[in-house]
């Protein structure tokens, strides 16, 4: 009999930030398969589970998909409960329903535990609300990093009237900037980068959109960061002059 896997969040770094569900089906596992960016503290609630490392890092040597893969359906054909742990949401630049597409096309079954992202956590670490009424209606999550390279649609993000939450954009801070503003954007847009999202060592740096660049050259910013690009950024003047 085929065992099960988990495709289960854990969240942008703070072990206390795990869902209930997630300590449950963790407590469960006999193998977990896990991310670089999980803290090793959430593996203290599997004690008794086999742990291999998969990691994939941007710039860096990575497990290939095709191996992983390979690991969940060894296990799963061995009977195993088995957990794909991932940093954040399983399924917000996760591969979640890649991997759950993938398992039921090899007959095993897979079932979702969401995780809170690093966006949110780490926005709400520095005081920013990504939503705030009168000032910003919706929010965007994208990702600078795509598979193909492609770009995405700048222009658009830039004229949607949203807050705008970039992930693994450290590396392209420049093109992020140069799109943004040929896209219409204001040059003196707010911006927040924060760093190690909801972690001790979490750290901000406040810019515009213009200066970004340089200031996070001056301020050694590093991945894993995220950019929180609009009015909200410069959220706690905005909650002041909102609430005046």
């Amino acid at each position: 009999m085929n065992g099960k896997v988990w495709l289960v969040g854990a969240g942008p770094g703070d072990p206390e930030l795990l869902t209930l569900k997630a300590v449950k089906v963790l407590a469960r596992a006999q193998v977990v398969l896990v991310d670089d960016l999980v803290n090793p503290a959430v593996l203290e609630h599997c004690p008794d589970a086999r742990v291999i490392p998969v990691g994939k890092r941007g710039g860096c040597r990575s497990t290939p998909q095709a191996f992983i893969h390979r690991l969940m359906l060894r296990y799963t054909r061995q009977g195993k409960c088995v957990v794909r742990l991932k940093g954040g949401d399983p399924c917000i630049f996760g591969r979640g329903s890649e991997e759950v597409d993938w398992l039921a096309a090899h007959g095993i079954e897979a079932e979702l535990v969401n995780g809170i992202t690093a966006g949110l956590a780490g926005a709400t670490g520095c005081g920013i609300p990504l939503t705030l009424r009168g000032i910003a209606r919706g929010v965007t999550l994208v990702t600078a990093h795509t598979q193909d390279d492609s770009s995405l649609d700048w222009a658009a993000l830039a004229k949607g009237g949203t807050t705008l939450v970039v992930y693994m954009g450290v590396a392209k801070l420049g093109e992020v900037r140069d799109s943004l503003l040929a896209g219409g954007m204001r040059a003196d847009m707010p911006v927040a980068m924060i760093e190690n999202a909801s972690l001790p060592q979490q750290r901000e740096c406040r810019s515009s959109l213009a200066r970004m660049r340089q200031d996070a050259a001056r301020f050694a910013l590093k991945s894993p960061a995220i950019l929180v690009i609009g009015e909200v950024a410069a959220a706690r003047e905005a909650l002041l002059a909102y609430s005046a």
